[in-house]
């Protein structure tokens, strides 16, 4: 992964991550998944979503706006 990209989100639920990624879309931020989950016990592990740095104020806003925990 490039420099520069933090973790914005984590959650073990694939489609909770897949929301916030998608919806950080939707506000024009670039939003990339990461699964770390044990491929063989989908209980360990995260899905994590990462965005540029420059684009952190503007996610946070958009999650808050949107009611997602953080």
């Amino acid at each position: 992964m490039e420099k520069n990209w933090i973790k914005i989100f984590s959650s073990t639920n694939y489609y909770q991550a897949e929301i916030v990624k998608q919806m950080l879309i939707e506000h024009h931020i670039d939003a990339v998944l990461l699964n770390k989950q044990d491929s063989s016990h989908r209980t360990f592990g995260n899905i994590e979503v990462y965005i540029h740095q420059k684009d952190f104020s503007n996610a946070i806003e958009a999650m808050i706006l949107n009611q997602i925990n953080l």
